[in-house]
């Protein structure tokens, strides 16, 4: 094993001062949720709200007078970039990020504001670390891998090494993983302080990439993804090897869970939290009884997601658990009958966010129309009753898209 709890500490000794000292505490209100004794690892409340910072200290402190002032370059679709940047900027390292060409303007703009030059390149993350790559050999400057590096490696292991130091009687660590770095140098730690703690890796179902490659499976990964942070199709040389000796098991989670854990942060807990950062508490969300009654520790590795995306992740989250609708009503195209509607549904304890009414357009008598509402409720079941009090009074209603109320009105 090319890196050891020594090199984690040494790393630790490094970044101490430099690089906050998250957290980690019990949640209670995730605890009952799940029935398991959860404690948070909160890496989403860094500076640059990822635990990337860590390894991109420990590496550039191991950088030569010559190689820093040489610069550095880093390929990155946010994370990295920033962990680099930031770091850099502070140790007066001229930093040079290669991006993809559709990176969020959000994330070039904040690792442009941590005085990084930011080249955008390539279609993927794969093709602007090549691009990278060669400019960094073209001009004698030093790559910074995201996560095949010993360097790295030891830096992102400081988490693992903090909460175990917090939380000795952990049963289980759980970690997301992307390219291996925070899962590798975490367990390294982890094991190294309780050598019978279970260790569990998380990955994107859509980016199944690690889980394939220790089982000896084609790899499927491919597509889209709220968890940007582990979308990686090739895992790392360095860490595979670490993490197929030391962890037990690597759990798949879908799409929806990924959005349902990002919105039960925020509910819950009031964390902001991406997909990757997320995905940690979607498979224990998803697995309860393999975790019911143990004390499980959830590292929350960022909160960069962007601000558009994580109202949409609300919005459908409202959807999914009927507390957000939309019915579509007929009624008598007549004076005082959409009052009339609008009036049923208040008496039910819903609140009217738009209204829809529908004439022209639709294949309807003339003297009919359609009505469609948008509602608040309190759940499914509110939702039933809503409906059911429309019928009974002769309106003809329906539940357009979300979840179908037979499924939800037992």
């Amino acid at each position: 094993m090319t890196v050891t709890i020594d090199d984690i500490r040494a790393a630790a000794d490094l970044i101490e001062g430099r690089v906050l000292r998250t957290p980690s505490f019990r949640s209670e209100p995730l605890s009952v949720i799940s029935g398991a004794h959860v404690v948070l690892k909160l890496e989403n409340l860094q500076y640059t709200s990822s635990f990337k910072p860590r390894g991109a200290l420990v590496k550039l402190l191991s950088l030569s007078d010559g190689e820093k002032k040489a610069g550095v370059v880093a390929a990155s679709a946010g994370n990295h970039a920033q962990g680099v940047a930031f770091h850099a900027q502070n140790l007066g390292i001229p930093a040079t990020i290669y991006m993809p060409v559709g990176t969020p303007f959000t994330k070039v703009g904040r690792t442009e504001s941590m005085g990084a030059d930011v080249v955008l390149e390539g279609e993927g993350l794969k093709e602007a670390r090549e691009n990278a790559q060669v400019f960094a050999d073209t001009n004698n400057k030093i790559f910074i891998h995201p996560y095949d590096d010993e360097k790295i490696i030891a830096g992102q292991g400081t988490v693992g090494l903090e909460m175990l130091t917090d939380h000795p009687d952990l049963d289980c660590l759980l970690l997301p993983i992307g390219g291996g770095g925070l899962m590798a140098g975490s367990a390294i730690a982890a094991k190294a302080l309780k050598p019978d703690i279970e260790i569990i890796g998380v990955e994107a179902s859509a980016y199944p990439s690690m889980k394939c490659a220790i089982n000896g499976q084609a790899d499927t990964s491919g597509g889209q993804t709220i968890a940007e942070g582990i979308a990686v199709k090739v895992p790392g040389e360095l860490t595979r090897p670490i993490i197929e000796k030391l962890i037990s098991d690597v759990l798949l989670v879908e799409e929806s869970e990924l959005e349902n854990a990002v919105q039960t942060y925020i509910e819950t807990q009031r964390l902001i939290v991406e997909g990757a950062g997320a995905a940690t508490l979607a498979a224990l969300l998803g697995n309860k009884e393999r975790f019911k009654g143990r004390r499980v520790g959830l590292v929350v590795s960022g909160g960069n997601i962007d601000s558009r995306l994580l109202s949409s992740i609300l919005m459908r989250g409202l959807v999914r658990e009927g507390r957000l609708v939309r019915l579509r009503i007929g009624i008598t195209d007549a004076p005082g009958v959409l009052a009339k509607v609008t009036g049923l549904i208040g008496e039910c304890g819903g609140n009217i966010v738009e209204v829809y009414h529908q004439r022209l357009f639709q294949d309807i008598p003339v003297k009919l129309a359609d009505v469609d509402v948008v509602i608040e409720t309190l759940d499914a079941r509110h939702v039933a009753q809503i409906i059911a009090g429309l019928e009974n009074s002769g309106f003809r209603t329906r539940q357009l898209g979300g979840m179908s109320m037979d499924n939800n009105s037992g």
